[in-house]
C-alpha cells in the first residue's frame, strides 16, 4: 500500500481550478518530485498535504490514517500531521542559537529534556553543524542556515519530508551539494520526501520518480529516466531537457526541414504512422551530430563555449537548430557550412 496517497484533489481559488482531479500514491522512502512552471498548482498540492490548504474534493492520507477528506468532511490542522518541513525562506530564528532554533519545536510539543537533547544533538550532527551549536543564525552562510531548517525538520522524526524549492537561495555550488546531503539524509532516517520545485536538474537528481505538472493538470509521472527519454507528450518533452522543434514535411519518400529541401533530407524512413505531410520534429541538440558527408546541410551561426560542451545555432534554410557537443570532438566556427545527422527524435503534430 502507498505511505502516501493523494486522491482525485481539487483546489479552486473562484473560477481557477489550481489543481484538477490530482492522483498520486507515493511509496515509503521514496523521494517524488512535483515538477512545473509558476502557477502550475505543485506548491498548492503541497500546501495541501501539509495542511496549510484545505482540499476542496477528495482525499489525502499518509498510511492508514486519513488526512483531509471532502466526502468525510474530515481536516486534519498541519501541527497534528507532524511532517517535516523545509521551505524555500531559511525561515530561522535570529534571536536563537543554532541549538535553539532545531530544539524549539520539540519543546513545544513538551518532551522530556534528554529526549529533546539527544534528538538535537543528532539532528545536528547529521546536518554537518557540529561545532556551531552556540553559533547565531547572522553569523553563517546560506548554506548552513538551511541546514538548520533540515535539522530543526529531522529532530521531530518525521515520516514525511515536504520540501518547497528549499535549495532556490543557495548558489549554485551550495545547491549541488545539499542535493546530496538530501539523498544522505533520506537514507539514514528512512522517510518519505515531496519534493516541490521547478529546476529539472534538482528533480532529475534526487528523485526516484517525478511528477510534471501544467495548469493543475498531470502531464505524466514516471522515472527520471523515462520522463526524459520517452515523454509523455510535447509539453513534457520541452520542459525537460534542452529541445528543438522543427518544422518538417514529408514528400519524395523522405522527410525534409520546412522550406529548406536543397539542405537535403533528414530521413528517408518514413515512420507508416505518419501519415501527415507536415509535422513538428522534436530532438535533444545532443542527438545531432556533425557529420562529412550524408547528412542536412547548413551553416554554424553562433558557437558558445560552456565547458566542455559548446553550443551550436546552425542555420538549415531559415530555420535555426541548437546542437551541444563535446570540444573534444572537433570545433566548428561562426559562419562555417556542416552537415547534420538527426539521431533519435520523436515525432508532434502541428497543433498537439
Amino acid at each position: 500500500m502507498a505511505h502516501v496517497r493523494l486522491w482525485n484533489i481539487t483546489k479552486k481559488y473562484g473560477d481557477v481550478t489550481a489543481v484538477n482531479r490530482l492522483n498520486i500514491e507515493i511509496e515509503q522512502g521514496e523521494c517524488f518530485s512535483m515538477l512545473g512552471p509558476s502557477g502550475c498548482g505543485k506548491t498548492t498540492t503541497l500546501r495541501m498535504v501539509a495542511g496549510f490548504e484545505d482540499i476542496d474534493e477528495g482525499e489525502i492520507s499518509v498510511g492508514q490514517k486519513v488526512f483531509s477528506s471532502s466526502a468525510k468532511k474530515f481536516y486534519l490542522p498541519p501541527e497534528k500531521r507532524d511532517f517535516g518541513m523545509v521551505f524555500q525562506a531559511f525561515a530561522v530564528w535570529p534571536h536563537m542559537n543554532v541549538f535553539n532554533n532545531v530544539a524549539f519545536p520539540l519543546q513545544i510539543r513538551k518532551m522530556p529534556k534528554s529526549e529533546v537533547l539527544e534528538r538535537t544533538q543528532r539532528a545536528i550532527k547529521y546536518t554537518g553543524l557540529g561545532g556551531c551549536e552556540n553559533t547565531f543564525p547572522n553569523e553563517l552562510s546560506g548554506g548552513q542556515k538551511q541546514r538548520i531548517a533540515l535539522a530543526r525538520a529531522i529532530a521531530i522524526n518525521p515520516t514525511v519530508m515536504l520540501l518547497d524549492e528549499p535549495l532556490s537561495n543557495l548558489d549554485p555550488k551550495l545547491r549541488e551539494e545539499m542535493r546530496f546531503e538530501i539523498k544522505d539524509l533520506q537514507r539514514k532516517f528512512g522517510f518519505t520526501i515531496i519534493y516541490v520545485t521547478h529546476d529539472q536538474t534538482e528533480a532529475m537528481a534526487l528523485s526516484h520518480r517525478i511528477l510534471v505538472m501544467d495548469h493543475g493538470v498531470v502531464q505524466q509521472i514516471d522515472t527520471p529516466i523515462n520522463i526524459y527519454k520517452n515523454p509523455a507528450n510535447k509539453f513534457v518533452f520541452s520542459f525537460i531537457g534542452l529541445s528543438n522543434f522543427l518544422p518538417v514535411e514529408i514528400h519524395d519518400g523522405a522527410i525534409y526541414i520546412e522550406g529548406a529541401a536543397e539542405s537535403g533530407p533528414i530521413t528517408r524512413l518514413i515512420p507508416p504512422e505518419i501519415r501527415e505531410k507536415k509535422m513538428t520534429l522534436a530532438i535533444r541538440p545532443a542527438e545531432i551530430d556533425f557529420v562529412t558527408d550524408g547528412g542536412v546541410c547548413g551553416m554554424v551561426r553562433k558557437m558558445t563555449y560552456l565547458g566542455d560542451v559548446i553550443d551550436y545555432r546552425v542555420m538549415l534554410g531559415s530555420v535555426e537548430v541548437r546542437v551541444q557537443k563535446s570540444r573534444r570532438k572537433g570545433i566548428y566556427r561562426e559562419g562555417e557550412a556542416c552537415m547534420l545527422k538527426f539521431n533519435r527524435f520523436l515525432w508532434y503534430g502541428r497543433e498537439s
